[in-house]
């Protein structure tokens, strides 16, 4: 949602992690401005393995960024590597390097105490340098590899207005992040009051899927009839259950042509 919330009014944001930790694959689908859905796929017991140490869920592996801004067209898809230091750090890099945007990223992911009982909750921020003036902008290239020996890169000096921004934006804790009590308003207030902050209106989130009936069985009918054979149950018919919303919808073979 923190990088999905760019697109505004119009578009689809997703985020996809492939790897080899417990959580072996992360999807998220944003479809701006409210519409959102999620699955991840994990290993119970060594989730709660490495939960009891500490340490990166995910692992080794991917991360990719796919971006509609209008929906239907002008693609846009990044890549970055899993490293096994999180999310967090992975996001970061992709904007370092992909983006060439100074960035900050905080995530935290815990549970809290409710009148309910223990509930799980998901915080974040990030923090951006995207200045107005093209002088401001100006960064250093990144290292090509292989300039000649003795090359000495031209060095620009970091903006101090950003260094302040994330210097202060890197204090927020964990805790700050996922407590209840605390409002965004609030917790941007507590860091940056000094520079003034602008709050806009929030936008609401729904857990919406894209699934339907007529989508399933366009995509039946993309399968040959012996395709369509295996996949009959012992009922007779076809089931199939969206691994979003977990809807399970029954088709009937006999109304595909053999």
């Amino acid at each position: 949602m923190l990088l999905g919330s760019a697109l505004k009014e119009h578009g689809r944001f997703q985020l996809q992690t492939q790897s080899d930790g417990p959580v072996s694959m992360v999807l998220v689908d944003f479809d701006a401005p409210t519409n959102l859905r999620a699955l991840a796929r994990f290993d119970e017991k060594a989730v709660e393995a490495r939960l009891a140490v500490g340490g990166d869920l995910l692992g080794k592996g991917y991360l990719a960024f796919t971006i509609e801004p209008d929906g239907l067209s002008s693609r846009y898809q990044g890549v970055v590597e899993l490293d096994g230091r999180g999310l967090q750090s992975a996001a970061a890099g992709y904007f370092d390097r992909s983006e060439q945007i100074p960035t900050l990223v905080r995530i935290a992911v815990g549970q809290t105490l409710t009148t309910k009982g223990p509930s799980w909750r998901a915080g974040g921020l990030i923090a951006q340098f995207l200045p107005a003036s093209e002088e401001r902008r100006r960064r250093a290239d990144l290292d090509p590899g292989d300039a000649p020996e003795g090359h000495v890169a031209a060095q620009i000096p970091e903006d101090e207005a950003w260094i302040e921004a994330k210097s202060l934006a890197a204090t927020t804790q964990d805790h700050e992040l996922l407590d209840p009590t605390l409002s965004s308003e609030r917790l941007l207030f507590r860091l940056f009051h000094e520079r003034g902050v602008r709050v806009f209106e929030p936008s609401p989130l729904a857990d919406v899927c894209r699934c339907s009936a007529d989508r399933i069985d366009s995509m039946l009918q993309s399968f040959s009839p012996a395709e369509r054979a295996a996949m009959v149950g012992d009922d007779g018919m076809i089931g199939v259950t969206c691994e979003f919303c977990s809807v399970k919808r029954i088709f009937d073979p006999l109304d595909y042509p053999k």
